[in-house]
């Protein structure tokens, strides 16, 4: 039977998105969150600031009508500008159209706007402050507060509680998931670069990268004008954040690799040993339900972010999931069932992407064959648009593309793009003759 109620573990960006989504559904729904609510309290430090948001998740906040108060919130960016000593910045785009952008939005802001929306639904009870614990043998939630425990009444139950998932670590416990989680063995720290002379101290419509083969450092643009900047970098090693313990150690570091950022950086140190160090990683667990328990987004397959896709995966978890729930006749059982088979191959392909990114971030951008090749995919799209369309635009702006098949195609793309390469005609330009062919053959 399928459930009149369900209770949400996790009031971040995809449990306070599926709230609404279900409550709109004409489901009454509990939402229960451990931190205090963002809309009377201070966003909880050491989480990243800034997100991208793409086409993936901007269709989920179209379906749940927010697009018209979430659009103030953001910066488009139509590109990475890359920054690489000694040569002058240059901006790569990220497609060819005008709408081919990418947004940066700041994730205490894009939260609290969902949580409001979801408080103004009669349908949604939202509790903060509030622990989840799972009783997994009767598959139903606790939740602690300062004041004791209580067990919430028979609904089915959706774990959203993040990468670091309370109910995911229980399931595991008893036997009833398997996990397996890939740390990341780069960690990273976030700046913040306020505005020069009251504007933004670089340019704002981009994605700002210091590309340095064994690490990065990016910079996205806040609505007051600042930019966010993090550095990925590994957590031990020569160069590495257990290297960079003292003051003089972060100020040699940042005056060699980044003198350009850290002429942005007026605070610098203040800010280093303020801010915490976080931690990246892939997660892997089989299955995602059980007995009415059902993991969605980063709680079932949190990705590291080099991407830009972590928030508009799970924005698309929750759009599967209501597409499901609109499908009769299906229990509930069935439909945690199918939402795994239809989803795990896109989770498994967008982790496998973003790792792939991180690589082209810090270091290919760098490198002449991966430059030429760009260019060259770009121009491919202009002269086959219906066969040949780059994997990073078919990833952020072709939501129709699954992403285990952009996964799939963009490999076909790629061995295209090698061969073109290698068979680059006396002048250095590609062959196009040889580059239709190719296309017609493969695509």
């Amino acid at each position: 039977m399928r459930p009149a109620a369900f209770n949400i573990a996790g009031a971040g960006l995809a449990g306070s998105l599926l709230a609404l989504l279900l409550a709109r559904r004409g489901q009454r729904v509990h939402l229960i969150e451990r931190r205090p609510d963002p809309r009377a309290a201070a966003g909880e430090d050491g989480r990243s600031i800034n997100l991208a948001l793409a086409a993936r998740g901007i269709g989920a906040l179209e379906r749940a009508g927010l697009m018209g108060k979430v659009a103030p919130l953001l910066i488009p960016m139509r590109g990475r500008m890359v920054h690489e000593p000694p040569a002058a910045s240059r901006l790569l785009p990220y497609g060819q159209h005008p709408a081919e952008v990418i947004h940066s939005i700041g994730r205490a802001a894009l939260n609290r706007l969902l949580i409001e929306e979801a408080a103004r639904h009669p349908n949604v009870t939202l509790e903060f402050d509030a622990a989840c614990r799972l009783d997994t043998a009767a598959g139903r939630l606790r939740v602690q507060r300062a004041d004791g425990e209580r067990a919430l009444p028979p609904a089915a139950v959706i774990a959203c509680d993040g990468a670091g998932s309370t109910l995911r670590a229980a399931l595991a416990a008893a036997g009833h998931v398997g996990v397996r989680e890939e740390p990341l063995e780069h960690g990273y720290r976030e700046l913040r670069i306020p505005p020069r002379a009251g504007d933004f101290a670089l340019e704002p419509h981009a994605l700002h990268i210091w590309p340095r083969h064994g690490f990065m450092l990016i910079a996205l643009p806040n609505p007051d004008r600042s930019f966010t900047a993090t550095l990925f970098l590994p957590r031990t090693g020569a160069v590495s954040f257990q290297a960079l313990a003292t003051d003089a150690a972060v100020q040699r570091f940042f005056a060699e690799e980044f003198p350009g950022a850290a002429e942005l950086i007026p605070d610098l140190l203040p800010q280093w040993r303020a801010r915490p160090l976080g931690h990246l990683g892939t997660v892997h667990a089989r299955p995602w339900h059980h007995r009415g328990v059902l993991l969605l987004g980063d709680a079932a397959h949190a990705i590291v972010p080099f991407h830009g896709q972590g928030m508009n995966a799970a924005f698309e978890d929750c759009m599967l999931l209501d597409d499901l729930l609109a499908e009769e006749p299906l229990s509930w059982d069935e439909v945690c069932a199918r939402f795994e088979a239809r989803r795990r191959p896109d989770a498994e392909a967008i982790a496998q992407m973003a790792l792939e990114n991180y690589a082209e971030m810090r270091s290919r951008v760098l490198d002449g064959k991966f430059l030429w090749q760009k260019e060259l995919a770009l121009e491919l799209e202009r002269r086959f648009p219906h066969r040949f369309i780059p994997r990073y635009a078919m990833v952020m702006f072709h939501p129709e593309i699954p992403y285990a098949e952009a996964l799939r195609r963009g490999a076909v793309q790629q061995r295209i793009l090698d061969e073109l390469h290698a068979r680059r005609l006396p002048s250095g330009q590609a062959d196009y003759a040889l580059a239709q062919q190719l296309v017609e053959e493969r695509l």
